[in-house]
């Protein structure tokens, strides 16, 4: 019985990996390589792990054909300090399905979902397993109005509550 709890609860912890919001499809046809590098954070949906952040950022580096770090910074602004969090992030299919699973704290993965991205890989839309886990990202501070109104519109449709973003600003 115990086995059976055990194998339970792995089979458990890897569907939730697999999560996505309904009717959100990851990006296929996607290209890891041009995934790589710095994002600075636009929005977000606020929840306990990024809360009073601003400045922040994510930064990805191969580790090798399946396996991707992921470095997320932010400044804190009510402690007025920095903060990072290393951690990796694993394709679920395969690596041209924007579909994958991120650890940051020993065995434990959460879904992070590409679901929206431009041509030029410059801003993406990214889903966790549920409406609470959203953000927009770009490679520069900023981002045109027309590709933010187009994302936030998105995660609208999808049951995202647009209205709660927190919106980071950067110096």
């Amino acid at each position: 019985m115990k086995q059976l709890s055990i194998l339970s609860t792995i089979l458990i912890v890897m569907l939730s990996c697999q999560s996505i919001p309904k009717g959100a499809k990851p990006v296929e046809s996607f290209q890891s390589e041009n995934y790589l590098g710095k994002w600075y954070e636009i929005c977000r949906m606020d929840f306990r792990f990024e809360r009073n952040l601003n400045q922040t950022t994510a930064e990805y580096t191969l580790i090798d054909d399946k396996t991707i770090r992921v470095r997320n910074k932010g400044f804190h602004t009510e402690k007025q300090e920095w903060k990072e969090v290393v951690g990796k992030a694993k394709f679920i299919q395969n690596p041209n399905v924007a579909q994958l699973k991120v650890s940051f704290f020993g065995p434990f993965y959460a879904p992070y979902n590409v679901i929206a991205i431009d041509k030029k890989y410059k801003y993406a839309l990214v889903v966790g397993k549920n409406t609470k886990y959203m953000w927009i990202l770009s490679r520069e501070k900023t981002i045109p109005d027309n590709i933010k109104n187009d994302y936030v519109s998105k995660a609208k449709a999808l049951g995202f509550k647009t209205e709660e973003l927190v919106w980071v600003t950067h110096d």
